[in-house]
């Protein structure tokens, strides 16, 4: 969803964040890895490779991958078919999982999806965005105030390294994550507020790094 000043889609629910689920406890990795296999199935009828699944998970190698399918076999929530590229099989529906991870306060330098900063998990359809939500980052500040995003409010965030002129992003500079709209002029980032007391960043990229975590693609608020 693109957010203009003119148009702004916020889902107002009464959100149920029990983690209501079986003794089978799985790590946030492991619900990333099956919600990742369940939408593969559902959208090209058929699992992901353990690449497709690295790759998803922006990691080097397959090896730690392999490690968590098998605790997810040994938990009962797959099954893996030796000697096939797609071999694995869900076993139930995923109804276990608590759904989407709520990210608080994140620490500088730290993946924005590591483990302390999940705060909890909220049971949402991630199809209610477009492209599918990924996580739910909490908002602290008001420097996105003026289009509506109040200090509180959960940002459903959708994970992608790029993004296009206008959108806002979950952004990282020098190792601190900000939530701003994306423009760009030539080697120059501007990453802007939407509040007239704030200044705008500018990012030369010629000399700054700028990674570009995952854009907004809804606000939830909760009652």
């Amino acid at each position: 969803m693109y957010l203009a000043k003119s148009e702004m889609w916020i889902y107002t629910v009464n959100i149920n964040t029990e983690n209501n689920y079986s003794m089978r406890s799985l790590t946030h990795r492991q619900i990333e890895i099956v919600e990742f296999i369940k939408d593969s199935i559902e959208s090209r009828g058929m699992p992901p490779t353990l690449d497709e699944i690295r790759r998803y998970l922006r990691v080097s190698s397959v090896n730690g991958v392999r490690d968590h399918l098998r605790a997810l076999e040994r938990k009962g929530v797959i099954e893996l078919v030796a000697g096939v590229s797609r071999g694995i099989r869900l076993l139930e529906s995923g109804d276990d999982i608590p759904g989407l991870p709520i990210i608080g306060r994140v620490a500088a330098g730290s993946p924005i999806l590591a483990e302390q900063h999940v705060e909890k998990h909220c049971r949402l359809d991630t199809t209610l965005f477009q492209p599918k939500a990924d996580y739910l980052l909490r908002v602290v500040g008001i420097s996105m105030i003026d289009i509506g995003i109040m200090e509180g409010d959960l940002l459903a965030i959708h994970k992608t390294t790029e993004a296009r002129e206008g959108q806002i992003v979950i952004a990282r500079v020098d190792d601190e994550v900000t939530v701003k709209r994306f423009h760009r002029q030539g080697s120059k980032v501007f990453l802007r507020p939407e509040n007239t007391q704030y200044q705008p960043i500018e990012i030369d990229l010629t000399r700054q790094q700028l990674e570009i975590e995952g854009v907004v693609v809804g606000v939830v608020r909760e009652f």
